[in-house]
């Protein structure tokens, strides 16, 4: 078998390690926990603008901040918790970011009372069932699509905050609904 730095991956994760690892063990393997997904809904949010290393750079730091994305610890966080984390540098200090967070665990809470999971109601969108893209060049791979534009919609209307048609299309790579691994790389077969 050969070692992993000699293995064809997507081109967005071959030259920095931290990517690669992520790349590697976790983007676009479908994930079906509910506090998982919720942090990944987080995380895609407070990307908004920057680049998903940076991000990732700060993941421990948010999972501290947010209590592990615990869904219904982040929808009881009072104001104040709120201000105190715009002044941690460990997390992206924007204001809207931030409180997006407990909005979002809001409306998730009330999607589980519906739906019974968050993880039931994401999947909805892709039917239950993974969509497997064969693209063979990163410029072919998509920003957002039809798709992204409907859970966009859905979820604005729900109260979900920071989920423009961009941000819930890295959703969906992210987690596996979309496997938007390119056919050259070694993860594209593995993460079906």
């Amino acid at each position: 078998m050969p070692k992993t730095a000699d293995l064809q991956r997507c081109h967005w994760a071959a030259s920095d390690q931290l990517l690669r690892d992520y790349h590697d063990t976790e983007w676009g393997v479908p994930l079906h926990d509910d506090n998982a997904l919720f942090e990944f809904l987080c995380l895609e949010g407070a990307q908004a603008g920057l680049s998903w290393r940076t991000v990732l750079a700060k993941r421990d730091n948010y999972r501290k901040a947010f209590h592990g994305f615990d869904i219904a610890r982040v929808a009881g966080m009072k104001d104040r918790e709120l201000e105190k984390l715009l002044l941690d540098p460990g997390i992206i200090r924007n204001r809207l970011k931030v409180t997006s967070a407990r909005d979002n665990a809001v409306a998730a809470l009330d999607v589980i009372r519906e739906f019974g999971s968050l993880d039931v109601y994401l999947w909805s969108f892709v039917d239950g069932t993974p969509m497997i893209n064969r693209w063979g060049d990163q410029g072919d791979v998509p920003a957002s699509t039809g798709l992204s534009d409907r859970m966009s919609k859905a979820l604005k209307k729900r109260g979900f905050r920071f989920v423009g048609t961009t941000i819930c299309y890295s959703l969906l790579q992210a987690t596996g609904m979309v496997n938007d691994h390119l056919v050259s790389c070694f993860r594209h077969g593995e993460t079906r």
